[in-house]
């Protein structure tokens, strides 16, 4: 009998979020106190390093209190920030991107992840290339989310079109939980899916289709970037630039010590969700995403550029002083 691995976990991850985000109560935007926000998924597994060897609050130093909250999605994130209720933290770029294009005062300081996205297809659909595509049905968690703004561009690429814009191939969205019983019930054929949901269904008979590697922007576009408001980068930027410094120790930990950081995910995660994530699954999908401090504009800009072409933005949006160069950072912590 084939393998089969639980999806409750990120099931019931938003239910169990939400939870834990009602129950804190700390406030941020004090000098004497940093609220640092993440998910608790792979993407994010920087900040719960820092946690776990308290590389903030070592940088920070001792007259600085170190809080952190976790939230369900980038929009929950994204109006903490807003509000004040966290200093910094990580966050997927296309929130943080709809957001500044709407004049939120956010600024990108530093990449977190990479890579991830994997496009698979279910054992029954008959699928073994892009060739095969055909009147087939693919899902992503949302229309025009970073997974899906991959695809269709990957696609496009190859000469075909979803149906939204006048091609034959079917496009739907739903939570990532779903996917392998959509998969078993044929509603749909294809997944353009993030880690580690793409080992879970390959786990379970799905076969990959388009890698990592190859889809747009598989390695070049941050999943996860650091962020924090442009009025905390003007008023405490030797603060700010003490959280960069506290993340770059995360990055470096992870690329040097996988293993002991897989399992310091695995262990933060259950504590927040109440479910172990498998080891084979976490050991799959972390071959498939990059860990970096690295940011590059100019592909933030591009993946910006390719969401208008494909229609799902009305207005092409300039990101020309959304993301922060490290030696703009660091002059102006100096000044």
């Amino acid at each position: 009998m084939k393998k089969r691995f639980s999806l409750l976990f990120l099931a019931s991850l938003t239910v169990l979020v939400l939870a834990a985000c009602g129950s804190d109560s700390s406030s941020g935007g004090s000098k004497d106190e940093v609220v640092i926000g993440y998910f608790p998924n792979i993407d994010h597994v920087p900040a719960m390093i820092a946690k776990e060897k308290q590389y903030f609050e070592e940088s920070l130093g001792e007259d600085k209190k170190v809080t952190y909250k976790t939230f369900p999605d980038g929009g929950a994130f994204m109006t903490a920030l807003k509000t004040g209720d966290i200093d910094a933290g990580f966050v997927g770029p296309g929130p943080v991107m709809n957001n500044y294009a709407n004049g939120a005062d956010v600024k990108i300081i530093a990449g977190a992840s990479s890579g991830g996205t994997v496009v698979v297809a279910s054992e029954q659909s008959g699928i073994e290339s892009i060739e095969d595509l055909g009147n087939h049905t693919f899902i992503t968690p949302g229309i025009g989310c970073t997974h899906d703004v991959q695809m269709e561009t990957f696609l496009k690429e190859q000469g075909i079109t979803s149906a939204r814009i006048g091609g034959t191939l079917k496009h739907v969205t739903g939570n990532p939980a779903q996917y392998q019983a959509m998969f078993e019930s044929g509603k749909v054929d294809l997944a353009a899916v993030p880690e580690p949901w793409a080992s879970t269904l390959v786990a379970n008979g799905a076969k990959v289709i388009v890698d990592t590697d190859e889809i747009a922007y598989g390695t070049t576009l941050p999943n996860t970037v650091l962020v924090t408001s442009g009025k905390l980068l003007e008023e405490e930027n030797e603060l700010v630039k003490q959280i960069v410094e506290a993340h770059e120790k995360s990055i470096q930990f992870i690329n040097e010590n996988p293993e002991e950081a897989q399992t310091i995910a695995i262990d933060a995660i259950e504590e927040i969700t109440n479910q172990r994530m498998d080891e084979s699954i976490i050991a799959s999908a972390w071959e498939r995403v990059t860990y970096t401090t690295e940011v590059n504009a100019e592909v933030i800009q591009a993946f910006a550029d390719s969401s208008h072409d494909l229609q799902f933005l009305k207005e092409k949006p300039e990101f020309d002083e959304l993301v922060v160069s490290q030696e703009t950072l660091l002059g102006s912590a100096q000044e």
